[in-house]
């Protein structure tokens, strides 16, 4: 193969890599995206939550975390 032939083919096969290394980092840009806005959707309910709790009322409590009476 001719010097110049190769240097083509190692040319097109850089431009396919970075053609594909392109098209992924839009994938993982466009989850991003959608992971932040989950991220921020929740921070938003987590705040309304807190806001509907009365502020004198007693934390949630499980009762896992309790003894039984005979212990």
């Amino acid at each position: 193969m001719e010097p110049s032939q190769d240097i083509e083919r190692r040319l097109l096969e850089l431009e396919v890599k970075s053609s594909f290394a392109d098209d992924l980092l839009e994938q993982l840009n466009q989850i991003i995206v959608r992971q932040q806005q989950q991220i921020d959707r929740l921070l938003r309910e987590v705040a309304d939550l807190r806001q509907q709790t009365p502020e004198g009322a007693t934390p949630f409590r499980s009762l896992r975390d309790e003894l039984p009476p005979h212990y």
